[in-house]
């Protein structure tokens, strides 16, 4: 990707700007703590000592090899998994503390578990992402419905909103779940790998998307497998290997030989002919 991925972020430093005099005039904190967690499955620890804080309308980026513990980390973050030990906070409420609605009404999940609705269009999918506020009879008001019709617009679904879900590539699914997940206009979206499946086209106007997202207040997690489009992208960068959460910081502060190199057992030579020479590591 060239230019035109540069282009998508230019915005960038001029949004990342402006959350900070927003937070700075409304005087808020992190919106989520994540403090000393362990993660896994069955009692079994996968991940551990993981610590980090994010603000509102931040994006974070998770980066490391496949298996290195990424989904196991998002999961977590969004209650599909519970921590062995630790809390990871909403607003400076225990995660764990939740109901399902109200925690539904805050954040936001797209992992890689692909759904298989029956008999449903694209329209009555991407809907889905309004039921937390609807109450018992699940009608949609007309903000309900205003939020459905931007969420298929921002991912270009409105010619596909009659077609059978199923019908859809692997694609134009993609899309529709991520509309999904826009149109709960939670606090908190997290993301995994929520770029597979797309072209460049679409990838460019997930990116975009994002940053609009992220410049209104909404914190977004992702992991990511292109380097390039975390880099961009992120505010903040966690390095992920071997089940240990490594490096926490700015895309300035990640991108480094000494730390991008072992993260995927790569040499010098490799890390220089994707990225550069690291200044710091000559």
């Amino acid at each position: 990707m060239t230019g035109e991925l540069e282009d998508a972020v230019l915005k960038k430093p001029m949004e990342k700007e402006n959350r900070k005099d927003a937070q700075r005039a409304t005087g808020r904190d992190s919106i989520l703590a994540v403090q000393k967690v362990a993660a896994g499955y069955h009692g079994n620890i996968i991940l551990e000592n993981l610590s980090f804080e994010l603000k509102q309308g931040e994006i974070l980026a998770l980066i490391g090899p496949n298996g290195a513990g990424k989904s196991t980390i998002l999961k977590t973050l969004s209650r599909v998994l519970l921590p062995i030990f630790g809390t990871v906070e909403l607003a400076g409420q225990d995660l764990q503390r939740l109901s399902g609605n109200a925690l539904a009404q805050e954040m936001a999940v797209l992992l890689t578990d692909r759904p298989k609705p029956e008999l449903m269009t694209v329209r009555d999918v991407v809907a889905l992402g309004r039921y937390p506020y609807t109450g018992r009879l699940g009608r949609l008001q007309t903000e309900d419905e205003e939020k459905v019709e931007d969420a298929m617009a921002a991912m270009d679904l409105l010619p596909l909103r009659a077609r059978d879900f199923r019908e859809l590539s692997d694609g134009q699914k993609q899309r529709t779940l991520l509309a999904r997940a826009l149109a709960q206009d939670p606090k908190i979206l997290i993301l995994d790998e929520p770029t597979g499946y797309l072209d460049i086209h679409y990838k460019l106007q997930l990116l975009r998307v994002l940053r609009e997202k992220a410049g209104a207040g909404m914190t977004i997690i992702a992991s990511l497998h292109e380097m390039e489009l975390a880099r961009l992208l992120a505010d903040r960068l966690l390095t992920v290997k071997d089940g240990h959460a490594e490096h926490f910081g700015t895309p300035v502060e990640i991108f480094r030989e000494d730390i991008i190199a072992p993260l995927y057992d790569i040499t010098g030579e490799e890390y220089a002919l994707l990225y550069g020479r690291s200044e710091n590591c000559e």
